[in-house]
C-alpha cells in the first residue's frame, strides 16, 4: 500500500458509505421544498372538492418525500453496509404495520370484546 492509499483509510468514512456533495444535498433539499410546497397549496387553495382525496395526494407526497430524505440526507441504498441499512429498515416496517395494524385492531373491536354488563348483573357478580 503507498502513502496516497493510506491517506484515504483515514478520513472517517466506514462501511462504505456514499460521499456526500454539495450538489446531493440540494438536490435533496429542493426537492424536500417542492414536495412541502405542493401539498400547502393544495390546502390552502382548496384544489380538490374532496376533503379525502387531498388527505390521499398529501400522504403521497408525504411518502415521496420520506424516500427523498432517506436517499439524499440518510444515504440509503442497496449497496450501503452491504444491503443491511436497507434489510433493517424493511424489518422496522415490518414491525410498525404489524403494531399499528393490531394496535387498531384490538381498540376497533374493544368494545364488542369487553361484553358490557348490566347493573343487574353486575350486583349479582361474586
Amino acid at each position: 500500500m503507498s502513502a496516497h492509499d493510506h491517506a484515504h483509510d483515514d478520513h472517517g468514512h466506514g462501511g462504505g458509505a456514499p460521499h456526500s456533495t454539495l450538489s446531493g444535498y440540494l438536490k435533496g433539499f429542493f426537492l424536500s421544498v417542492i414536495l412541502t410546497a405542493i401539498p400547502f397549496w393544495l390546502v390552502m387553495g382548496k384544489v380538490f372538492d374532496k376533503q379525502s382525496t387531498t388527505i390521499l395526494v398529501i400522504l403521497a407526497f408525504g411518502i415521496v418525500q420520506i424516500f427523498v430524505h432517506m436517499i439524499y440526507f440518510l444515504h440509503m441504498n442497496t449497496k450501503v453496509e452491504g444491503g443491511w441499512s436497507m434489510t433493517a429498515l424493511a424489518f422496522t416496517l415490518i414491525l410498525v404495520v404489524i403494531t399499528l395494524t393490531g394496535s387498531i385492531w384490538v381498540m376497533f373491536h374493544l368494545n364488542h370484546n369487553m361484553m358490557p354488563m348490566s347493573a343487574h348483573e353486575m350486583k349479582n357478580m361474586p
